[in-house]
């Protein structure tokens, strides 16, 4: 079973091994692998709760500019190629 955990659990497991809880103990109490916790930290380092509220609103647009983008490339094709054919 794989367990969800919100950006705030987080930030503290990050925030416990910066105050100097080693990582394994953190990874006990959390019940994740080493591994994963060095990819939170990869991820979330260095960052606060209100930070990562920013950055989940910045992927979403983030994402929604770049499906805009590949709508109006692709519409940007179709009327280049209906124009070569009509010339």
């Amino acid at each position: 079973m794989k367990k969800r955990f919100t950006e705030t659990q987080i930030v503290s497991a990050i925030k416990k091994q910066e105050g100097g809880m080693a990582v394994k103990d953190i990874c006990r109490e959390f019940g994740i692998s080493d591994a994963t916790f060095y990819n939170w930290k990869a991820k979330y380092g260095g960052m606060e709760a209100s930070d990562i509220a920013r950055y989940r609103d910045l992927e979403r647009e983030h994402s929604e500019l770049k499906k805009m983008f590949a709508e109006l490339s692709l519409e940007n094709r179709a009327m280049k190629s209906l124009i070569e054919k009509k010339l």
